[in-house]
């Protein structure tokens, strides 16, 4: 018999050798006739155990002897959990939680900007504080207790966010928890009001002059109308706020900027998204408003086919409203004869307006329940709205 503490080796014989089989197996090492039942005796540290030791030994840096020995029996011990698999918190004078679901706690918590010191795997007093500091800008309790609830709300905003993005973990858990229908939301738009007529005849498709103040108004009103049927509040205006019944100031979830855009030169033709970001730099102040930017900038190049001018950072006071993502959306030259004679056309404009809707859709859809760009229907929207469902309204800035 071996005491608890002794090394095991090859050709030895123990009970312990079953459990060490065990072990090696959660741990992730795969090899022939390593599990108990594969093999006539299970309790012999035979040479299959001895290469699934050493490889074992490999793969966390440890001298590869091929015996298990105190330092390869605790990496083997904390290679038992996965991230999820248990709630761990900080005890005072208790010894403190190891194991590779701690060091992947701590890889998570540095990737968002709340963890900075070794990935050790021990859940200690700073990787308590790292925790509840995480907490708190989700928007839950900071117990600094790393429980189900919060190990759900960080497995949704790794998918998205990067380490720049960390002070967006509110905004992104909160877009991730809600449901994918537009009803219940409060969208802002507003629009640009030059009445500069545009230098090209189009009388034939447009009674009156075609100027921003027209093209912008009316894409704002059909794409209002579209989401007041699915069921979605809408406010107009600069401001982007609604009173609410309670005498407060409703937040929207999105707001929109429509322009048309005007250069004294033919070659300038095609639409652009605007957020609130810092120019010539990747880092969006804005992170929902830039994904909605991109969603929307790809609905509207496909389906009206129009050139794609890219989607660009902009420090504008119109896309930082406190607390609401916006975008800037211009969606043509009136000064270019070719976009001209698109925005002129009210089957076009619909057109537009539809693309719009759709990309406001898809902002909100889960992962799974995303489509392509361009695949999407308003009949599809549809789906994500049904009619007679309780229309909750939903405030806060997302």
């Amino acid at each position: 018999m071996h005491p608890a503490g002794e090394t095991l080796r090859r050709m030895d014989a123990s009970r312990r050798v079953v459990t060490l089989r065990e072990a090696l197996l959660r741990a992730g090492i795969t090899m022939s006739y390593l599990a108990p039942d594969s093999v006539n005796d299970p309790t012999v540290f035979d040479d299959h155990v001895d290469a699934a030791v050493r490889s074992f030994q490999q793969s966390r840096g440890l001298i590869v002897d091929g015996a298990a020995g105190p330092d390869t029996m605790r990496a083997l011990a904390e290679a038992q959990y996965r991230f999820g698999d248990r709630t761990l918190a900080f005890v005072e004078g208790a010894p403190p939680a190891r194991g590779d679901d701690v060091a992947e706690l701590q890889r998570h918590l540095s990737h968002l900007g709340f963890y900075y010191g070794h990935i050790d795997g021990e859940f200690n007093v700073r990787t308590r504080y790292a925790v509840a500091e995480l907490q708190q800008n989700l928007g839950i309790p900071g117990t600094g207790v790393c429980d189900p609830d919060t190990m759900r709300a960080m497995s949704r905003v790794n998918r998205a966010i990067t380490p720049s993005q960390a002070f967006a973990l509110r905004d992104y858990e909160r877009l991730d928890r809600s449901t994918a229908a537009l009803r219940g939301r409060l969208i802002a738009l507003s629009t640009g009001k030059s009445t500069t007529a545009s230098p090209h005849a189009v009388e034939r498709l447009t009674s009156r002059s075609l100027t921003e103040e027209l093209v912008a108004g009316d894409i704002a009103a059909r794409v209002e109308r579209i989401l007041r049927e699915f069921g979605a509040g809408v406010v107009t205006g600069a401001s982007g706020f609604s009173r609410g019944t309670d005498g407060r100031d409703a937040v929207p979830s999105l707001r929109l900027d429509l322009h048309c855009d005007w250069l004294d030169q033919q070659a300038a033709s095609g639409i652009a998204a605007f957020y609130w970001g810092l120019p010539g730099t990747s880092v969006p102040r804005s992170p929902i408003g830039h994904r909605a930017a991109i969603l929307l900038m790809k609905e509207l190049a496909v389906r009206t086919g129009m050139d794609s001018l890219g989607v660009h950072g902009r420090t504008w006071d119109t896309l930082k409203l406190s607390g609401i993502p916006s975008v800037g959306l211009d969606l043509g030259y009136l000064s270019n004869r070719d976009d001209a004679e698109r925005l002129a056309d009210p089957v076009f404009r619909q057109t537009v307006a539809d693309s719009i809707v759709i990309g406001i859709q898809r902002l909100y859809l889960l992962e799974e329940e995303d489509q392509p760009t361009g695949t999407l229907a308003l009949d599809d929207v549809s789906r994500f709205n049904p009619v007679g469902e309780p229309a909750e309204q939903r405030v806060g800035g997302l």
